[in-house]
């Protein structure tokens, strides 16, 4: 029985994480089994480059929480797309994604795969899965949910989300301070999230709890409203503009500042309409998903809310790359360590799926069916911490 581990997509303070314990877990139950990891997710399946893990690593497995990012490497890369695999340099014209990674898999003799990324992620994998099947292989393919996005139905909570949420607050502990460099300051924190707002409200909460801690000098203007968050803007949410520049500016006019949340994808329709309408291309990835950093959701809103509070200087900080490039935290390894348990125990056990706590099933952790996974789940603005802190802010 051999092991094969794939890391795919964006980072996320996990993926080293899960690879060691992954790897503990094998090496001390099932010794036998020989490990390898493919380089840089489905780049190196297709290019067939992959490291062995050696059992070496059993005594040193600790040394893997330390570590932010992969340390198989990452990529982006879609199975089912054959043009942008033919101009990576992938595969040649001629040929099929599926069927090169389906060759490669069956040439290292791989009877388990476990991919660890995001809804992109495994739902390639379960692609694969089926086409290896189709063509009489068998390999069981096991997935673990990553994206500090937490946006993967039917998961309750992904991998990584909660430490990119307290690396961002921690993020915007030090940029706050930029509101004493200028009078009438608009600061602008974009958080990573395309269609979902969770990381950019938890990032809040968490930023919040730390405010609450903070001794102020009301003696010389150093007040808590001041370094609060007077905005959230999630994608889940139709922003009132108008509505919004009235209330934001009586904020600026009384603390000399505004301090806004911004996930990347909040107002995203608004933004790709402007810019069509006066010619500009929408560049989008090997995904079909809009290039957000082309798109640059930070400058629009600055741009646009900046006119309207008077804003005397702008700045837009993004905590996206800090964020996810981040170690796990204490509460993301209790997760991890649970779910690759899981991962394993099913693996063993032939069957395939993505590990998770399942909302369709009271939120058991269990193994679920790779038909169930997708992606874009939106955040539930109706939770009661989500409704609590808005109230808060918007009686500033």
């Amino acid at each position: 029985m051999k092991v094969a581990f794939l890391t795919s997509g964006g980072i996320a303070p996990c993926l080293s994480a899960a690879i060691g314990k992954l790897t503990e877990i094998y090496l001390q139950h099932h010794p036998e089994i020989e490990i390898i990891g493919y380089l840089n997710g489905y780049k190196g399946l297709l290019t067939g480059k992959s490291v062995r893990i050696p059992k070496s690593l059993k005594n040193n497995i600790n040394r893997f929480y330390y570590f932010g990012g992969s340390p198989l490497g990452n990529s982006r890369v879609k199975l089912t797309n054959i043009t942008d695999c033919i101009e990576k340099g992938y595969i040649k014209k001629s040929e099929n994604p599926l069927e090169i990674a389906a060759k490669q898999l069956v040439k290292d003799n791989v009877t388990i795969l476990h991919t660890i990324g995001g809804d992109d992620t495994n739902t390639t994998a379960a692609e694969l899965s089926k086409y290896l099947k189709e063509n009489n292989y068998n390999l069981t393919v096991v997935g673990l949910p990553k994206t500090i996005d937490n946006d993967v139905f039917p998961i309750n909570q992904t991998l990584g989300a909660w430490s990119a949420a307290e690396q961002g607050a921690i993020f915007f502990e030090n940029i706050i301070n930029e509101n004493t460099t200028s009078d009438r300051q608009l600061i602008i924190h974009e958080i990573m999230g395309r269609n979902c707002g969770w990381l950019a409200a938890a990032t809040a909460l968490e930023y919040r709890k730390k405010l609450n801690s903070n001794h102020f000098i009301p003696e010389l203007n150093i007040v808590k409203e001041k370094w609060d968050i007077h905005a959230i803007f999630l994608p889940e949410i139709k922003i009132n503009f108008e509505k919004e520049a009235v209330r934001l500016k009586k904020i600026m006019d009384k603390y000399d500042c505004v301090n806004i949340f911004l996930s990347e994808g909040a107002g995203i329709e608004t933004i790709i309409q402007e810019k069509k309408k006066i010619g500009q291309e929408i560049l989008t990835d090997a995904f079909g998903h809009v290039r957000l950093d082309d798109l640059n959701p930070g400058k629009w809103f600055a741009k646009e809310l900046g006119l309207k509070l008077k804003a005397n200087k702008v700045l837009v900080q993004k905590s996206g790359y800090f964020a996810r490039s981040a170690k796990a935290n204490k509460k993301d390894l209790d997760l991890i360590f649970e779910t690759c348990i899981h991962a394993v125990k099913n693996a063993i056990n032939g069957i395939n799926g993505v590990i998770g706590f399942d909302e369709t099933n009271n939120n058991k952790i269990g193994c679920i069916d790779f038909d169930k996974i997708k992606g874009g789940k939106k955040f539930d603005i109706n939770q009661k911490w989500y409704q609590e802190m808005i109230d808060e802010i918007h009686a500033i």
